[in-house]
């Protein structure tokens, strides 16, 4: 566990069922808790980049809209919406806290050209070296399904993008779930977490299926996609509920928590 009680640069990830109620609008006890764990990881050393769902989630929430739009104006409208109002609650608890955070909205086009990927790579160093916690989300606002080639698809595959680009020690994602398991636990009283998954094998990506929740876009599947991808990079990658944010400190407190993939 030393490679994760000892990360110093991490990227956590935060997903739209976990920021949210089921009605879409915001858990603001949640987000408050998360903002003051995370406030009080970066006091005690480490640097924090938070990958944030929610803006189409939230947007939903704001205007009273019980279905994810299907149509790409209304999504974008929607995004626009629930971004503005994401950040500004982000910005409101974080400032409690005295903290200073910054806005990073990416989509594939940006990180595909190797001109403003490098752009996007300096502006994370240089938010980090001030001490600035980088708030991140894709830019649904423009990027969609229709746009071809400037999605990049979902935010667990963003936050893998992000702990690569910022050279990460680890890879926390947060989610409804609290980690891999090896059958459905919503189905199957049996069903056990798994703690440790050294390499992700077919095997593993076939017990990480199901979609996301009528909010958000992910599941499991994308999870363990993400962790691959940090994986390949030497990147370690914990999956866990984020329910109850103060876990985070079990996690680098050395507990074992979640499912841990890629162990040193």
């Amino acid at each position: 566990m030393s490679h994760i009680t000892q990360a110093k640069r991490i990227v956590v990830k935060v997903g739209t069922s976990t920021l949210t109620y089921e009605n879409g609008k915001p858990n603001l006890r949640r987000i408050e808790a998360l903002c003051k764990v995370l406030s009080d990881l970066q006091n005690s050393g480490r640097e924090v980049v938070l990958v944030t769902s929610g803006a189409i989630g939230v947007g939903m929430g704001k205007l009273g809209l019980r279905e994810r739009p299907a149509e790409t104006e209304r999504k974008q409208a929607v995004a626009a919406v629930g971004q503005c109002e994401l950040m500004f609650i982000y910005d409101k608890f974080f400032d409690e806290y005295n903290q200073n955070v910054a806005q990073v909205l990416l989509s594939s086009d940006v990180l595909n050209n190797q001109a403003t990927r490098k752009n996007v790579e300096n502006t994370f160093r240089e938010l980090l070296e001030m001490g600035i916690i980088p708030v991140v989300n894709e830019n649904d606002t423009v990027a969609v399904d229709e746009l071809v080639g400037a999605k990049i698809g979902d935010n667990d595959t963003l936050s893998a993008v992000v702990a690569i680009l910022t050279s990460a020690d680890l890879l926390v994602i947060l989610t409804d779930i609290d980690g891999l398991y090896d059958a459905n636990p919503k189905a199957s009283a049996d069903a056990r977490r798994i703690p440790y998954v050294a390499e992700i094998t077919p095997e593993v990506r076939a017990l990480a299926g199901g979609a996301g929740t009528s909010r958000g876009t992910g599941g499991m599947f994308t999870k363990v996609s993400a962790a691959a991808m940090a994986n390949e990079k030497g990147i370690p990658c914990c999956v866990m509920s984020g329910a109850t944010p103060a876990n985070l400190y079990r996690l680098f407190d050395g507990e074992q928590i979640g499912t841990i993939f890629g162990t040193k």
